[in-house]
């Protein structure tokens, strides 16, 4: 067996040397590309196919990962859902729309002459017209401008109901009244009976018109069975967002 392969190498030798140095390069670039050929089938081939199953089992995971966040993430959400949501924000926005008619009252309420100050100005302001006597003043009841609106609107027509049957032992239960809205605004009034001249009176209401803060006018009578010390009764208003009135 030795020998064979002894006498195999000789001719393979001796085939060799008999070649050309171009055709010694052809062979060794063929036994080359063979053993190279040979290494990637027996060795990289199956690492490459490997490596590819793996890639594709690594995908397949990530995918399952991303499919379980996404699961995680949805309950996650419904779980933080606030039942309440809507009536919150509504009532979010109900307290902003307060909050913007409270401020746009207290910008009212600085034209105005604050409830306390009513008094103290309508003195002062005699002061100027020497020729005029306070000869009383008063604070009225506080009322609420819904209170104030409902008595000076007309009041509404009723219709005679059938007389009961006489043999009706009880009448009918009557539904109890509705709650009031809370109030807004208050209206606090004063009244002042002043004695003087017609003049000095008409000069006396010309300061109140042109006072740099805001009274309102409520009613005004004029006696004049004196004459000339004729009496004015006047009313006068003015508004507030606290109920609190001071006494005179």
């Amino acid at each position: 067996m030795k020998q064979q392969l002894q006498q195999q190498w000789l001719k393979l030798s001796t085939r060799l040397d008999a070649l050309t140095l171009r055709e010694r390069a052809m062979v060794f670039v063929a036994v080359t590309a063979a053993v190279l050929f040979l290494i990637y089938t027996m060795a990289v081939e199956p690492m490459l196919v490997k490596q590819k199953l793996l890639l594709a089992q690594i995908r397949q995971q990530q995918n399952q990962i991303a499919g379980i966040d996404m699961e995680i993430t949805a309950k996650a959400q419904g779980f933080n859902l606030d039942p309440d949501a809507q009536e919150k924000a509504r009532l979010h926005t109900a307290r902003a729309e307060i909050d913007r008619v409270s401020a746009g009252l207290l910008a009212v309420q600085k034209g105005l002459v604050a409830p306390e100050k009513i008094a103290p100005l309508l003195e002062n302001l005699l002061g100027g017209h020497g020729k005029l006597r306070l000869m009383a003043m008063k604070t009225l009841p506080v009322t609420g401008m819904s209170e104030s609106f409902a008595e000076s609107a007309p009041p509404a027509a009723t219709v005679a109901a059938p007389a009961a049957a006489p043999s009706q032992a009880n009448p009918p239960i009557q539904p109890a009244a509705a709650n009031k809205p809370r109030e807004l605004l208050y209206r606090h009034g004063v009244e002042i009976v002043l004695q003087g001249s017609y003049l000095d009176m008409v000069s006396y209401m010309a300061a109140l018109e042109a006072l740099p803060v805001q009274l309102f006018w409520g009613k005004a009578s004029l006696d004049a069975q004196q004459y000339p010390n004729s009496r004015l009764t006047l009313t006068l208003y003015t508004l507030s967002l606290d109920q609190k009135w001071m006494k005179l």
